[in-house]
């Protein structure tokens, strides 16, 4: 009976690591490297292009990226144009007007279509989009595993509850990242994006008035940044088009600033601040604030993104490869 057991342990443990693998063979670095091998070059041109005009589009890359990612997985759904008879992704009210860089990604579509028609997916243009704005903004550079397709569906109803908030606690972030295959340190490490970009003072005003404190704002936040970001988010403003940096230290660099302001109660969202005080990832936050020059961060965010690429892809016959990444085929 006990080798018995041990043939079962064996034969499970072999199907275990042998599905693995197919898991990982599903998407491949250098996918288009005989069907178009200038995908790549010509995706990287239109981003470097995009950036030199407006270096803040990098932040709208990567986080279009997550915000595919978390919902339907990685079949860039979040690019699809609202119809008549559908209202899609990017017109969720945590979507919009919050992600930028849909021409650029546009852009990228038409080239790739003259050079290969019908080959580059948009979902595949995205992943890689986001990691050159990666590399652009002071990150590492790492390969996209690539040969995703695109999904025919985006319904604004799953926006809502597929993205963790930014008043989530610690626990309710955990969840929402390990529910995508992502580990608490991951999710600490994806979080580390906010080094980057800007939000609408809707997403975090909440934190500025009306709390039963000395200065009216959340106490977890340090007063003279509460402060400054009084005079950016004037309370009872009706201006939507109101922003704050989300790391004022380095806002278009890619680097471990973010993890040294929550240690001085500087998290822009509670999400944020949440991950400095709670003691499960407390640890973390110090960890990569104390990270020498940030490469070990860099690199662990590296390879964070290229796990987070591989949610939920489409693959092989199933989803399309569109003509034009605002419409299904």
């Amino acid at each position: 009976m006990e080798l018995m057991g041990v043939v079962v342990v064996v034969l499970a443990s072999v199907l275990v690591l042998c599905y693995s693998s197919v898991l990982e063979a599903q998407l491949q670095v250098g996918f288009y490297k005989s069907t178009c091998p200038q995908a790549e070059s010509i995706i990287a041109s239109e981003v470097r292009r995009a950036l030199s005009s407006n270096i803040g589009l990098a932040a709208g890359l990567v986080r279009m990226h997550f915000h595919d990612c978390f919902v339907r997985g990685c079949d860039g759904s979040v690019l699809i144009d609202s119809s008549s008879n559908n209202t899609a992704e990017k017109d969720s009210f945590i979507n919009n007007p919050s992600l930028r860089g849909f021409e650029v990604i546009d852009n990228a579509k038409t080239r790739l279509e003259a050079a290969c028609q019908g080959v580059v997916s948009c979902a595949d243009i995205l992943a890689l989009a986001a990691r050159d704005s990666v590399v652009m903004t002071g990150g590492v550079m790492y390969q996209v595993p690539a040969g995703r397709r695109d999904g025919r569906v985006s319904l604004v109803s799953e926006v809502l509850a597929s993205l963790p908030g930014p008043t989530f606690d610690v626990d309710q972030l955990t969840r929402s990242f390990t529910s995508k295959g992502l580990t608490q340190d991951e999710m600490v490490t994806l979080s580390g994006a906010h080094t980057i970009g800007r939000s609408h003072c809707a997403a975090f005003s909440s934190r500025l008035f009306d709390f039963n404190s000395t200065d009216g704002h959340d106490p977890s936040l340090d007063s003279a940044y509460a402060s400054q970001l009084k005079q950016q988010c004037p309370q009872g403003s009706n201006d939507t088009s109101l922003v704050a940096f989300m790391d004022p230290r380095s806002p278009y660099t890619l680097d471990t600033a973010y993890y040294a302001n929550l240690l001085q109660n500087r998290g822009l969202f509670a999400s944020d601040q949440a991950l400095a005080t709670d003691s499960t990832t407390a640890g973390l936050v110090k960890q990569n604030a104390a990270a020498g020059g940030g490469i070990a961060w860099k690199r662990k965010f590296a390879a964070a993104m290229v796990k987070m690429g591989q949610i939920d892809v489409l693959t092989g016959s199933d989803g399309e490869i569109r003509s034009r990444c605002r419409v299904i085929n």
